[in-house]
């Protein structure tokens, strides 16, 4: 800050930008689990160096979306560290920030008379750390509960369809400097493409005209998470989505250090991409030097200056191509081992005198990606062996790639590579009922995207389970809304089943494929054994000993003489094959746990209304037989269950919501505070 005078000083709002710390990384590996660490400190200890104003994160700042017990203290250890100091803050936020932070507290952190916060730091979510659950809480709630995060950007998706959003900036105030900050945490790239491209989907809210400022004369930033490598034009956000009126674009998610702001033509903003902090995916564009992104902004005008990590683990990628090397013979294995030892030590010779420079060395990753068409493979592990205490990742050196026939092979292989494990396709489900015509007759596939995206993405181990537990008491309530129990007869249960699930498959039609159908938490499938009045199975009970869940099966209830059955039961009688189990297992003198299970398939199809009345006759006996046993069941249990609503389920995974405005607070000593009525009335509507 030498160069800069003092007046330039109180009119400047000095950033400091960085993205995907990816906290937590290989948190179990003995050589590498401390790097994501190493990493954020350097970033903050830059900030304190350079007497920033504040630290802006663009998601991902855990890797997990349930980080363990140590990445949350030691995250917590390094926010407290540089954060929490008696150094007073230089400027102002202007905005409503019960808008801006939607939490229990609804104000930044600095402005706590019980804190000395002296380094704010501002964070949206990415998609390792989004919000979950019941509550829609992420880990980065948990920093902004510490006082330590200002958590902003987490998006409520209202409306009906696609959904529809309002980002309201962060208005900041430094001098004569006025800087209006937009976040947008992650939302599914393919549900948030149709968002911009449906009308008034995508709101921008403006700040309104006062004396001595304009809405000409706000810096307008925008940080966001989403994937922006076109490999698919439907999963990833255009540039020429964002509204002109933007000045400056934070983009996180991609790992490739572009740190250069880069000018998108025709709509007048920059776009900067500091990359990952750590390398997660061991490919060329996470070979580049790490950087960081200094950010002094004065009136309309910026300045970006990169700064290099150097506490970053060093990688060294290279590519080979064996029919290219002359002294390599195809039928001899030892003359593939010994050139491709020769490439492993001169990349870490290469590493080595880079760090020649430094003070310690630090063991290197190392990658080589050998395109072996024409020759035979080996053994990476085995390779690796050799290598163990002289690279960081000797079980994973080589990685074996075939050129294509047409000559293709480098896009094709560049658009693999660039695939990270959170990108995985969510439509298997869909392809794999598809190719195999399977007929589901229960289960909408839309339901069960969610579910498998649920159990990979978010560790919701009871994702399927809570997709089945809905799904079940939303046909059974449909039957019994919809018929005369009285007058019901056993072969129209069939059809009726089969009408409930093209309903259920139109109304999914109808909806993102993401969005929250049924709640996939523990305590929320507690909550649905309760609300549907289903009886008998036991509840689901956890083992600090056992890490197996015993999950009991469910009954359920209907009324009238001849009335509805179970739908599970009536499901499994009419399956050709019937089978019944019944297990029972002891888990370490805690008791006895004891479950009927029974198939859930039947032989029809969506549109099998042609065989219903030709349905066999075990099937008929079986359903009277059901229909008999159940006769002398209480008929609240059914009433209960009708008062179960889809909404009801929607509900609980929504955000709590905005918080009350124009609370007071005391304001602590040497803190700047602003008008918290100067807010945004202009709507721009991104399209």
């Amino acid at each position: 800050m030498a160069d800069l005078s003092r007046e330039d000083i109180s009119n400047t709002l000095r950033v400091l930008v960085a993205t995907d710390c990816h906290l937590g990384y290989m948190e179990k590996d003995e050589v590498r689990r401390h790097d994501s660490f190493q990493a954020f400190e350097e970033i903050c200890s830059i900030a304190v160096q350079k007497e920033v104003d504040c630290v802006l994160l663009g998601g991902d700042l855990f890797h997990e979306n349930k980080p363990s017990r140590t990445t949350l203290v030691k995250a917590i250890e390094i926010l407290r560290r540089h954060c929490l100091n008696d150094r007073p803050i230089q400027f102002q936020v202007v905005s409503d920030q019960t808008v801006n932070f939607p939490s229990t507290f609804g104000h930044v952190n600095y402005e706590d008379p019980h804190f000395n916060v002296g380094l704010p730091v501002f964070s949206i979510h990415g998609n390792h750390d989004d919000p979950a659950g019941v509550d829609n809480l992420s880990a980065v709630d948990i920093l902004s509960a510490c006082n330590l995060v200002n958590y902003f950007g987490k998006m409520v998706l209202g409306g009906s369809g696609v959904g529809q959003i309002t980002l309201n900036p962060i208005l900041i105030k430094k001098g004569s400097t006025a800087v209006a900050l937009y976040g947008l945490g992650n939302i599914r790239d393919e549900r948030l493409n149709r968002m911009f491209q449906t009308p008034h989907a995508v709101q921008w809210m403006r700040p309104e005209s006062q004396e001595g400022c304009q809405v000409s004369d706000w810096f307008n930033i925008l940080v966001l998470h989403q994937n922006r490598v076109k490999t698919n034009p439907k999963n990833a956000i255009n540039e020429h989505f964002l509204p002109r009126f933007l000045d400056f674009i934070v983009w996180g998610h991609e790992h490739e250090c572009l740190v250069d702001p880069q000018e998108v033509p025709g709509m007048g903003f920059h776009i900067t991409q500091p990359g990952s902090s750590v390398a997660t995916s061991l490919i060329d564009g996470e070979s580049k030097p790490k950087h960081v992104l200094l950010l002094e902004i004065k009136g309309n005008q910026y300045r970006p200056t990169k700064i290099p990590l150097t506490s970053v683990r060093p990688f060294e990628y290279t590519e080979v191509v064996l029919k290219e090397e002359s002294d390599i013979d195809p039928n001899d294995q030892n003359s593939i081992l010994e050139h491709l030892d020769s490439v492993v030590r001169n990349l870490i010779e290469k590493s080595r005198k880079k760090a020649a420079n430094g003070s310690e060395f630090i063991l290197p990753l190392i990658r080589i990606k050998v395109d072996y068409s024409g020759f035979m493979t080996i053994n990476p592990q085995r390779f690796g062996q050799k290598y163990v205490g002289k690279v960081a990742n000797p079980q994973d050196i080589l990685i074996f790639s075939k050129a294509s026939k047409k000559g293709q092979a480098g896009a094709k292989i560049g658009d693999s590579e660039r695939l990270r494990p959170e990108e995985l396709n969510q439509q298997n489900i869909e392809a794999l009922v598809a190719e195999n015509n399977l007929k589901m007759e229960i289960l909408p596939v839309n339901d069960l995207d969610v579910a498998l995206h649920n159990f990979v993405n978010k560790d919701d181990k009871m994702a399927f389970y809570s997709c089945l537990l809905y799904n079940l008491e939303e046909t059974r309530n449909k039957i019994a809304r919809d018929s005369d129990i009285l007058k019901f007869e056993e072969e129209d249960l069939i059809l009726k089943v089969g009408e409930c699930m093209e309903e259920r498959v139109k109304e999914r039609s109808t909806r993102p494929k993401d969005s929250a159908l049924f709640t996939s938490d523990l305590q929320s499938s507690e909550d649905l054994r309760s609300k549907s009045g289903a009886g008998a199975g036991s509840t689901v009970s956890f083992s600090d000993d056992e890490d197996a869940t015993q999950l009991s099966g469910i009954k359920s209830t209907a009324r009238g003489r001849r009335g509805s059955s179970s739908l599970s039961g009536v499901a499994s009688e009419l399956d050709k094959g019937k089978t019944s189990t019944r297990g029972r297992g002891r888990g370490r003198g805690r008791g006895r746990a004891s479950s009927n299970m029974k198939q859930t398939t039947l032989d029809s199809t969506l549109g099998f209304r042609q065989s219903l009345r030709s349905a066999s006759a075990a099937a008929t006996a079986a359903v009277q037989n059901i229909a008999v046993d159940e006769t002398n069941v209480d008929s609240s249990s059914s009433e209960d269950a009708g008062k179960f609503d889809v909404d009801e389920i929607d509900d609980s995974s929504e955000n709590e919501g905005v918080q009350g405005k124009g609370r007071k607070r005391a304001a602590p000593r040497g803190r700047g505070r602003g008008n918290k009525k100067l807010w945004c009335s202009k709507t721009v509507t991104g399209v």
